[in-house]
């Protein structure tokens, strides 16, 4: 039976939910409007959807859910289930946030469970998108963060995953494509090295500089030694009050830059375009560390004298707070 819910209290009568099954004759669509209140008389509905029919003998109601309201014409109201004006349901992924953290977003949301989001990340859509890297466990940083329309109907995990795959193909791709590639990394790599510099990124000013410490310190042979994807591959979040311990640093994980040389295998959060660009044109730089403030700015360093004098400078101010 058609769904009927009050959205909205205001001086005038309250817009409603309607939902328009598939199939639902002309003459239903009237009646279900009268029942609602949206509309005074099912007879005038009915008059004035066979002159739409006159109008356009190829067009139709169209199936879907409706915010309509008492207080919209007759005909507005007709002419937005004509076109098929459905209610659309909007979601926004900042950038640096991994599928786990987009999961716990959507069951918020009450879109769908995260586990549900989770699991139709592991089913990768070749067909679909046959670029995307051959032999990925999961769609960790290729689900591109942007501002997200979808009309009621497709709201499912799978409609979420095509959608935030085709903007990474329209926006990611074409900069890996058309620019120059230094370290010749690999799609995969890029982006796992992206998603590194996004969660590293707190000031955009220093993207590029952080970009070039991770490519000098891959140039060099060096551990990335990066405190995110020792956070990811235990699924913790470090913060001023709990940095990460020795122990958590000394815990063996695929994802461990300070026990594993070059690249996690995946990467660990969704890069935006500036993360993905800077990647690509890393700034050149003497730097092989960085130290956080903890105020979103680094102190950069060059030897590990000054990379140790600078996590004391930190140490102390920390202590004085």
């Amino acid at each position: 039976p058609p769904l009927v819910t009050p959205i909205g209290q205001a001086q005038e009568p309250p817009a409603m939910q309607i939902e328009i099954p598939q199939g639902t004759p002309a003459q239903v669509i009237g009646v279900t409007l009268e029942d609602a209140g949206v509309i005074r008389s099912a007879l005038a509905w009915k008059i004035w959807a066979r002159w739409l029919q006159f109008q356009n003998q190829t067009g139709g109601f169209q199936a879907g859910m409706y915010r309509l309201s008492p207080a919209q014409p007759l005909e507005a109201i007709a002419d937005r289930i004509w076109e098929g004006d459905v209610v659309q349901y909007s979601f926004t992924i900042p950038e640096g946030r991994s599928i786990q953290e987009m999961a716990e977003y959507f069951e918020a949301q009450g879109f769908f469970s995260a586990d549900a989001f989770v699991e139709a990340t592991r089913n990768v859509p070749y067909a679909q998108f046959p670029w995307l890297p051959n032999n990925l466990p999961h769609l960790e940083g290729f689900l591109y963060p942007d501002t997200y329309q979808l009309p009621d109907g497709s709201l499912t995990p799978e409609a979420v995953i095509a959608q935030m795959l085709t903007r990474f193909e329209e926006v990611a791709l074409p900069v890996y494509r058309q620019n120059p590639n230094p370290l010749e990394l690999t799609l995969l790599q890029w982006v796992t090295l992206a998603s590194i510099v996004e969660k590293e990124s707190v000031v955009e000013p220093e993207r590029a500089t952080i970009s070039g410490v991770f490519t000098n310190r891959l140039k060099k042979g060096m551990k990335l030694e990066a405190d995110p994807t020792v956070e990811y591959g235990l699924g913790i979040r470090q913060t001023v009050d709990k940095p990460l311990t020795f122990a958590q640093v000394e815990t063996p994980s695929p994802y461990n830059t300070y026990m594993n040389p070059g690249l996690p295998p995946t990467a660990i959060a969704a890069p935006g375009v500036a993360s993905l660009k800077a990647t690509l044109a890393p700034e050149e730089t003497e730097y092989l560390f960085f130290m956080a403030r903890y105020d979103g700015t680094h102190i950069f360093s060059r030897t590990l004298e000054e990379h140790e004098a600078a996590i004391a400078t930190v140490e102390r101010d920390l202590a004085d707070r």
